[in-house]
């Protein structure tokens, strides 16, 4: 029996559009974020799965980016110090990547 607030909403599918759509978008700096989290949100449900969509969106980012950076350079320090300047970047854009999810959280 649901009492109304069960929206049918995924954080995992939320965080995994946040994040297509965010890397899509990349030649759009904070808007292509922002669109992403209004969409990941929107497909969570709600704003606290929003939100929880948007914290693992966010680490999981910048550990891709570590770790491809160490995976393309074939140096692990080299790599390493590569992705933590896109895990920087990832930072930028998860603010409006947060903002994003609210607004969809909100819309769900």
């Amino acid at each position: 029996m649901s009492d109304g607030t069960d929206r049918g909403g995924s954080v995992f599918w939320g965080g995994f559009w946040m994040i297509l759509i965010s890397v899509l978008l990349c030649w759009l700096p904070g808007i292509g974020g922002f669109i992403g989290g209004v969409v990941g949100g929107k497909v969570s449900g709600g704003i606290g799965s929003a939100l929880i969509a948007w914290v693992v969106s966010s680490i999981l980012v910048g550990v891709l980016f570590a770790t491809f950076g160490t995976l393309l350079t074939g140096l692990v320090v080299i790599g390493f110090i590569a992705g933590l300047g896109g895990i920087f970047l990832a930072f930028l854009d998860s603010g409006a990547r947060l903002l994003g999810a609210i607004i969809g959280g909100v819309l769900a």
